[in-house]
């Protein structure tokens, strides 16, 4: 069977990526153009900025991948971008260049749904097994998605509001910490011991997530602790955060492993790069003895590399679109 090179495109956020993979599951190029010390000093990304300075570096960085990988766009059998969801300025700027890039090259046009990427990002590790738990970890994200084949996607549940990325960056601002927060509060949080009193969320039987309250407390615990002239110790708050955060999460994976009789379990998303959740699903899996897969860290975070990943499987499952194909700020995985 012939190889297949896919190109993928990614600019979902504040990431501005090209990547080429080699039949879904080997990595041959890859280049990343971050915006972090962009929008540092705003706290945050902010949309208008972040898609400008895509403008300014996707043909830099297509043309740095292609050179990277020391071919051609005639060596390459198909073009995968992520479409939705995402800042839609962000997104539509790798549309517009995977469509004229498709137009132009006669190259079929493949549409990857963000999180099916970083569900993917897994097949660059090892090949997947059927059914399989996603436990999908992001700032915009927190999904339990059963998969019973490539490209079989059943949700579980998911966060009812904040998802758990964005909740780490939110508290890690309450603390102090500079954007971007989440992985500061990871590596503070081992630093401290659990010694505040904070709620697990929504603890019932659903597969569902809450991150809002559990904000607010944190939130609500600063101040008070402030209003009374107390100290706050941030490596044991980070630490008091992060083992209720991560308790939240394995506690609806442990149960979704035992109710639906999985057996492989894979992590994606950014938060997959979290030291505390990684260690504590490891762990998890070991007590239920089912195997884990979690991406490297260059995997985690955005990446055109799991894009091109996805789009390999998505094309063996005869997905395509026209150039017709646009943009979506939200949008379900199916």
């Amino acid at each position: 069977m012939k190889d297949m090179y896919i190109l993928g495109i990614e600019s979902s956020c504040d990431e501005t990526s090209a990547s080429i993979v080699k039949n879904g599951t080997e990595e041959i190029a890859t280049v990343i153009s971050s915006q972090i010390d962009i929008h540092k000093s705003y706290g945050g990304v902010v949309p208008e900025i972040a898609s400008r300075q895509h403008v300014k570096n996707i043909t830099i960085v297509l043309e740095e991948c292609l050179t990277k990988a020391n071919m051609k766009m005639e060596d390459i059998d198909a073009i995968a971008i992520t479409y939705g969801p995402g800042l839609i300025g962000s997104l539509l700027i790798g549309l517009e260049a995977a469509k004229t890039l498709a137009f132009i090259y006669n190259k079929p046009l493949i549409p990857v749904h963000h999180i099916a990427g970083h569900i993917y990002a897994n097949s660059l590790v090892k090949d997947f097994k059927f059914p399989l738990l996603a436990v999908v970890v992001s700032g915009g994200h927190t999904e339990l998605i059963e998969m019973t084949d490539h490209y079989r996607f059943n949700k579980l549940g998911g966060t009812l509001d904040d998802a758990i990325g964005e909740c780490y960056d939110k508290v890690a601002r309450v603390i102090g910490l500079e954007y971007p927060g989440g992985p500061k509060l990871d590596k503070l949080a081992s630093l401290g011991q659990k010694t505040y009193k904070l709620p697990v969320p929504l603890k019932d039987d659903s597969y569902n997530f809450s991150f809002s309250g559990l904000k607010s407390a944190v939130i609500n615990l600063a101040h008070n602790e402030e209003q009374r002239g107390h100290h706050l110790n941030s490596e044991d708050l980070a630490a008091s955060f992060q083992s209720v955060a991560i308790e939240a999460i394995t506690s609806k994976v442990k149960k979704a492993i035992v109710e639906r009789n999985i057996k492989y379990v894979i992590v994606a998303g950014g938060v997959a790069a979290n030291n505390g959740l990684r260690n504590a699903i490891t762990n998890l899996a070991q007590e239920l003895n089912v195997e884990l897969s979690i991406p490297p860290l260059k995997y985690c975070t955005d990446n055109a590399t799991m894009i091109a990943a996805a789009g390999y499987f998505a094309y063996k499952d005869n997905r395509r679109a026209n150039l017709n194909l646009n943009s979506k700020s939200q949008d379900i995985l199916i």
